[in-house]
């Protein structure tokens, strides 16, 4: 099979199709699972685990979770260089949520 660059491909794509396929790819990037964001990140649990001062057992633990403390979360993405942003989006906007990182601090 004959291997083509993107740009050639994406070049013979109509704009509507370019415009669908492009908010595909953001719509992937805007909600992503932790396991992978981390290889996004390119992170290995491993290295993570290192950073987070846990066993990489702990690390496939957490990212298969759907349920955990604000706190563990905020850890996770700030090892992977990230600050974790809690947001309540309505029909009228958006609004970040303050205060939890200091509660999730103090519950340490």
């Amino acid at each position: 099979m004959p291997r083509h660059n993107f740009r050639e491909l994406e070049a013979k794509m109509s704009p509507e199709r370019r415009a669908a396929s492009m908010a595909r790819a953001a719509k992937m990037l805007e909600e992503m699972p932790l396991n992978r964001l981390r290889a996004a990140r390119e992170l290995t649990q491993e290295h993570l685990a290192k950073l987070l001062h846990k066993d990489q057992s702990s690390i496939s633990q957490i990212e298969r979770r759907t349920d955990m403390y604000i706190s563990t979360l905020g850890d996770f993405i700030k090892a992977m260089g990230g600050e974790l942003e809690i947001r309540a989006n309505f029909p009228d906007g958006s609004v970040r949520i303050s205060g939890l990182a200091a509660t999730a601090e103090s519950g340490k």
